[in-house]
């Protein structure tokens, strides 16, 4: 269980399970790195870097990681908000594959086309870029992280 602590009445509150989403999150964005470096290494390579003023695939690598690392904290925070804390992996996993694609529409088709604009990327997609090898991507992404999240949940 995540760790719990009492407030002034001696009531248990459940303390948000970031730790377990970090690990989730790492996890899920190894897997999609591994993707992207197989069938889309432009994008790691050069695009995700270069969001931040980077070049090559390590520091697209860490980026990533550091994406994916945040992004599973947003999805513990999520379940953990929602009324019946999500315990069985089935639904863990529904919730995963769903916030992949929100992350997909929102993250990938809409903000890092109009992040590389802003920063003067040469070859920034299209808006809204619905690339779907890169929906592939984020719906592993969010597989491996709701797949693996109940079990990390009290790292």
């Amino acid at each position: 269980m995540a760790s719990e602590t009492s407030t002034a009445v001696g009531t248990p509150v459940e303390q948000f399970a970031w730790k377990g989403g970090a690990l989730a999150g790492l996890l899920g964005g190894i897997v999609m790195g591994e993707m992207l470096t197989m069938q889309m290494r432009p994008v790691i390579e050069v695009a995700i870097p270069s969001m931040y003023g980077l070049a090559g695939l390590p520091a697209g690598w860490v980026v990533h990681l550091f994406h994916s690392v945040a992004l599973g904290i947003v999805f513990a925070a999520v379940v953990g908000a929602l009324p019946t804390a999500v315990r069985s992996t089935g639904k863990s996993v529904a919730l995963g594959v769903g916030y992949g694609v929100v992350l997909w529409v929102v993250l990938a088709a809409v903000v890092m086309p109009v992040w590389l604009s802003a920063v003067g990327f040469p070859k920034a997609p299209p808006l809204p870029n619905f690339n779907p090898m890169s929906l592939v991507g984020h719906v592993v992404y969010g597989l491996v992280l709701g797949a693996s999240f109940p079990s990390l949940r009290d790292s």
